[in-house]
């Protein structure tokens, strides 16, 4: 007769704060590559704004504001002198790609802040 496994009594340790953004992040973006998943939940737990955040938000403002500046051309827009509002209008097509490319299916509108506490 085959043995059955008895649930462990021992409470088990919440998971730390970084396991639930990672947790999240990996519900969030299923296809985002191991290295740029580290990068985001390192700029989501670095982010002061972001510290207090359920660890869904702090993945989502993480992921956005990672794939914004990393793969997308913000940041040289703001070198160039255009205003915040403007240079996220100008990459908001490329940033929907790599989302969508990391299998997110929430995407980001023109009337959406998708900033939040995480860094422009």
């Amino acid at each position: 007769m085959p043995m059955t496994r008895r649930p462990d009594p021992r409470p088990s340790a919440p998971p730390t704060r970084r396991e639930a953004v990672e947790a999240a992040l990996s519900r969030l973006a299923p296809r985002v590559p191991e290295f740029e998943a580290e990068a985001i939940v390192d700029r989501a737990l670095a982010s002061t704004g972001l510290r207090g955040a359920a660890p869904e938000t702090a993945a989502w403002l993480g992921l956005v504001s990672y794939a914004r500046h990393v793969f997308t051309e913000y940041d040289s827009l703001l070198a160039e002198g255009y205003d915040q509002d403007s240079a996220r209008h100008f990459v908001l097509d490329d940033l929907n790609a790599v989302l969508a490319e990391w299998g997110v299916r929430r995407r980001i509108g023109e009337d959406e802040e998708a900033s939040g506490g995480a860094s422009a």
